[in-house]
């Protein structure tokens, strides 16, 4: 006949094995009273994780990255195009003029796939930099303002 587990029982072998930890803990105590010296715990076994196996390293992440330094043929005319003076990427035009860039593609994008919010989110957030950029530039050179928006075509 097979022993039916109820919740007594169940209770039961939770409270005796919590007895027999406890009994442990007094008797390591008491050891400790006795001899006035300092006596190791108990040591508990406990289960060693198995090692996990290392991952190879990503050479597609490492590619793409080095990929990403060396600008595309179309950035590299637009920077050429808007820089300031030569080897120039970080002007607020060369900015403006990629953001611009990236805006044209998200919105032709966009028209294709009208229910991309995701897409629609990323679109509202350059051209948030973009208004950003253009507001800074007009702050510092109101000559430079109006020319980047000329060329641009940005009303």
């Amino acid at each position: 006949m097979a022993a039916k587990i109820t919740k007594k029982t169940a209770k039961a072998a939770k409270v005796t094995k919590a007895a027999k930890v406890t009994k442990v803990a007094k008797e390591v105590k008491v050891l400790r009273k006795d001899s006035g010296q300092a006596v190791k715990k108990a040591s508990v076994e406990k289960p060693v994780k198995a090692v996990k196996p290392t991952k190879p390293a990503k050479a597609a992440a490492k590619s793409k990255a080095e990929e990403s330094a060396i600008p595309s043929p179309e950035k590299q005319e637009i920077i050429a195009q808007f820089a300031v003076k030569t080897g120039d990427t970080g002007s607020p035009e060369v900015q403006v003029a990629l953001l611009t860039r990236r805006v044209e593609k998200l919105v032709g994008h966009l028209r294709s796939n009208p229910h991309d919010n995701h897409s629609r989110r990323g679109l509202l957030g350059i051209v948030s930099k973009r208004r950003r950029l253009l507001n800074y530039l007009e702050k510092k050179d109101k000559k430079r303002f109006v020319l980047i928006k000329e060329k641009l075509g940005l009303t």
